[in-house]
């Protein structure tokens, strides 16, 4: 760019569009005949012997061009060209032709992404348990990663598993046999080394959920085969996000107890007299004082009703057992009237004031 002018030879600039012709321009510069006399009146030889004073004699040509473009209120100039042209025997000088254009960039469109999905489903065994897979690249290469929540910080060199993923189209995408690699593994949270994956940037866009099953794993002390079934976890990817905010990124499940077992956030089920879980080392009593209320239950029974007259009887229920903390009652409630008073002109709000009241209690276990 030359003072603020941006010149080419070619038809355009790459990165910029052309938004305005401005029109053909022209300059010229020529040297003197005092300059030529005792030489050889050619071309030829003035571009021999003079090399110095026909440069400068360019570079005014030049800003004489770029004068004649401001002017015009361009900003670059296409297509420019710059000629030695003899006037007479003892005459030369330059022309230099071109046409001015306003331009501006291009828009840069963003083709890199970086995208995160909790894996949905979990081991109950101290081994690597996946808890989040990472996709990160451009339009040409998508990269993998997987994180592992690491119970007895074992070193963990590698893990060998296959992932699998659930588009928004409910279509599944399984790439087997993945060998992810550490730096560190000693730590309770590993994450592994990116490698490449076969997956498009248009598979990637629509990606709504991930499932990891381990297949092996090696420990400076041996490879181990995991032979178990990985447990499905059931709740919606977003209430599950909600309960990993709330009970760590390992939690997978909500406490609950029926007096005989009871069954951490980790998803392993222990004995009624399991003062902790075997698996994460959570204390029963700690986990219990940390629940609260168990919404979800509720919304369950909430989801069988048709019409928001039938969802208020159910929350009235679980008021009347004094299960919900009173800072919630009043808002619940104004949002089944407010339900109710537009479903007489709108139809059915049943999902909609689902949807408010699971908010009410996700927004409140942050």
């Amino acid at each position: 760019m030359a003072e603020n002018i941006l010149i080419t030879t070619g038809s355009g600039f790459e990165g910029y569009n052309i938004d305005e012709y401005l029109g053909f321009i022209a300059s010229h510069d020529l040297i003197g005949s005092n300059f030529f006399r005792n030489l050889t009146a050619s071309v030829a030889d003035v571009s021999e012997k003079n090399d110095a004073n026909l440069e400068n004699c360019k570079e005014d040509a030049e800003a004489h061009l770029i004068s004649e473009a401001k002017k015009k209120k361009a900003n670059a100039i296409i297509g420019m060209k710059m000629e030695y042209v003899t006037f007479s025997s003892t005459s030369i000088g330059v022309v230099t032709t071109g046409t001015a254009v306003r331009v501006s960039p291009k828009a840069v469109v963003d083709t890199s992404f970086h995208k995160e999905l909790v894996v949905k489903n979990y081991y109950t065994r101290v081994i690597p348990k996946p808890v989040l897979v990472v996709l990160d690249g451009n339009m040409e290469e998508i990269n993998i990663s997987v994180q592992f929540y690491n119970y007895n910080q074992d070193e963990i060199l590698a893990v060998r598993a296959d992932v699998e993923f659930t588009n928004l189209f409910d279509e599944k995408l399984l790439i087997k046999g993945m060998d992810f690699s550490f730096k560190k593994g000693n730590v309770s949270l590993i994450k592994s080394e990116f490698i490449p994956s076969n997956l498009t940037f248009s598979d990637v866009n629509v990606l709504k959920e991930a499932r990891v099953i381990l297949n092996k794993y090696a420990t400076p002390s041996g490879v181990y085969i995991v032979n178990d079934n990985p447990i499905d976890i059931t709740m919606s990817t977003h209430r599950l996000e909600v309960l990993k905010a709330s009970r760590g990124i390992d939690a997978v499940e909500r406490y609950r107890t029926d007096g005989m077992i009871w069954t951490c956030n980790c998803g392993h089920v222990n004995e009624a007299g399991s003062e902790e879980c075997i698996v994460c080392g959570r204390k029963q009593e700690e986990i219990k004082g940390a629940t609260g209320f168990n919404y979800e239950e509720m919304i369950d029974k909430m989801k069988e009703k048709e019409y928001v007259i039938e969802i208020k009887d159910v929350l009235m229920d679980y008021i009347q057992q004094q299960k919900i903390d009173t800072k919630y009652r009043m808002h619940l409630l104004e949002i089944m009237e407010s339900g109710i008073r537009y479903e007489k002109t709108r139809g059915s709000m049943k999902d909609s004031v689902i949807e408010k009241v699971e908010k009410v209690f996700e927004d409140g276990l942050k």
